[in-house]
């Protein structure tokens, strides 16, 4: 596979958003629960997603869809350990999708080169010490809650800003636990503690998280909220293989707005999607957000990951913190700021946990 490089590197920002493709060993997830459940089934589906145009294939072993209940931990381990094994192996670049630090201390002397932990620190404390002991990047979403309860806590005074706040604390934690800022990518966590309409406005103000100076992550792939938007006339969501087009806006938007990444069950639409928008620039080359940022002159990764180097070997970004607010006065306990219904995205209404 020619557009694979070494397993070992990783990829800073490029002349597009580097593509995740979605991999999950599991009997239970909500879009393909089962189609990859076996090592053989999901080795070749790694193979495809690569061949398809991921840059990294994103393995994981455990539902997170709303109301799945936790796996233990070998169960966990079990499932994605050989297949990260056999993909590396074979010049794949994988991510490990774990709350868990055994899971991804196992995942990542198999191979995996990055960490991309939905719970964001907050599901296990050991996993600060393995990411900066392995000295590889570490996604941090932004979580509420275990999957089982999340719905119960998708209350915002303003999502955006909210999820920006929390987002922040998160970052502090995993730094103060021994985490470094260059190697921190973060996902504001479409469909986890957040309905349809929250949603749409993290989406319409993803400018709020891109500011921050770190790498942003979007996954938006086939989850209820595009379901609901293209629900049939008798309001039946739209099932979850008839969300790619969708699914691909949203890629091209979360582009626009100058993130880092996005994670897709399908690649080739987004990557389509891309070289259509990037064929319309000037420069074909570069890449341009709606705020004019170029990323033609990347940043890292600076050293290589096995040269001796103290500290990480990537270098994705550097935090830039927002100014004060001043003070609001109290709200009603109870209470809760709805977002109105317009803006420069569609809203789409209804409970959406993926």
């Amino acid at each position: 596979m020619s557009h694979v490089t070494s397993p070992r590197s990783f990829p800073a920002f490029g002349p597009r958003p580097w593509v995740l493709g979605v991999l999950n060993v599991t009997p239970d997830s909500f879009s393909d629960g089962g189609l990859w459940a076996d090592t053989d089934a999901a080795v070749a589906h790694g193979l495809q997603l690569a061949a398809d145009g991921a840059d990294i294939v994103d393995v994981g072993g455990e539902s997170t869809r709303p109301g799945a209940h936790r796996v233990d931990a070998a169960t966990e381990r079990d499932r994605v350990v050989p297949v990260i094994a056999d993909l590396t192996h074979r010049g794949v670049r994988c991510s490990v999708d774990t709350t868990r630090a055994e899971v991804a201390e196992a995942a990542l002397a198999a191979g995996a080169v990055i960490v991309n932990d939905v719970s964001g620190g907050k599901a296990d404390p050991g996993m600060a010490a393995v990411v900066a002991d392995a000295r590889v990047p570490w996604i941090l979403m932004h979580w509420r809650g275990p999957s089982d309860i999340m719905n119960s806590l998708a209350r915002y005074q303003d999502v955006a800003t909210d999820v920006r706040t929390e987002l922040l604390e998160q970052i502090d934690a995993a730094m103060a636990a021994g985490a470094d800022e260059r190697s921190l990518i973060i996902d504001p966590g479409l469909g986890f503690a957040k309905d349809a309409e929250h949603n749409w406005e993290v989406l319409a103000q993803l400018a709020l998280l891109v500011d921050l100076g770190l790498p942003v992550l979007i996954g938006a792939s086939r989850k209820r909220f595009l379901g609901t938007l293209l629900a049939d006339a008798d309001g039946t969501p739209r099932p979850p293989a008839g969300r790619e087009t969708a699914t691909a806006a949203i890629s091209l938007l979360a582009a626009q707005h100058g993130v880092w990444g996005v994670r897709v069950h399908e690649p080739r639409p987004s990557l389509d999607a891309f070289a259509t928008w990037r064929a319309c620039q000037r420069d074909p080359h570069s890449t341009v957000d709606d705020r004019g940022h170029s990323r033609a002159a990347p940043p890292g990764p600076l050293v290589d990951p096995d040269d001796g180097h103290v500290g990480p070997p990537y270098d994705l970004g550097h935090l830039r913190r927002p100014p004060a607010s001043p003070a609001v006065p109290a709200q009603p306990v109870g209470s809760e700021r709805r977002i109105a219904a317009s803006g420069p995205v569609h809203r789409a209404t209804g409970r959406s946990g993926g």
